[in-house]
């Protein structure tokens, strides 16, 4: 085993302080690389976060806005949510856009993978690139009040670089996706 692959910290107790259908926080008591005693707090997160970046033939884009709780604000975000991890990804995908935006896609491609704040949390993303689009009625869950807007991609590009986005999945799939269509593979 490398350097870089072993655990310099120590667990001494483990002690679960909240727990919802969607997260468990852990206080951890540790003893750090440095050798001195610490606490550490760790948020797990029990389903997979999805998103996905879809395109039209004219790299037209579709974004979801909702006011998001946690951040107090209202935010624009290519469409996103909760995977069952007993699922294949593609299927929460498949899911998730037809809810929030009520398109199909034909053609799916993995984008990235990704984790959202490995600092504090185990949340882990796949983001995919939907395309060949059909167009049905979308049914947001309920607790879900959302405005969908069709806009070029070149648009979401600039909201993104003008910080106007900031959604890290969002920020991630824009990135990446406007480089692969820079190099012709996308």
């Amino acid at each position: 085993m490398t350097k870089e692959q072993q655990n310099p910290w120590k667990t001494l107790k483990s002690e679960e302080v909240f727990n919802t259908p969607w997260i468990s926080v852990t206080k951890h008591d540790v003893i750090t690389p440095a050798g001195t005693t610490g606490l550490y707090g760790t948020v797990h997160f029990k389903g997979l976060a999805i998103g996905v970046l879809v395109l039209d033939e004219d790299y037209n884009t579709w974004i979801v806005g909702q006011y998001r709780y946690p951040i107090n604000a209202y935010s624009w975000e290519i469409p996103e949510g909760g995977g069952d991890p007993k699922l294949p990804p593609i299927e929460s995908a498949k899911r998730e856009l037809l809810e929030e935006t009520g398109i199909k896609a034909n053609q799916w491609t993995e984008l990235l993978h990704m984790h959202l704040s490995n600092s504090a949390t185990d949340e882990y993303a796949i983001i995919f690139v939907a395309k060949d689009l059909s167009f049905h009625q979308a049914n947001p869950d309920e607790e879900e009040d959302l405005i969908i807007k069709k806009i070029p991609f070149s648009d979401l590009y600039e909201m993104v670089m003008k910080s106007e986005i900031t959604d890290s999945l969002t920020v991630a799939a824009a990135l990446k996706a406007k480089i692969l269509m820079d190099k012709g593979e996308l």
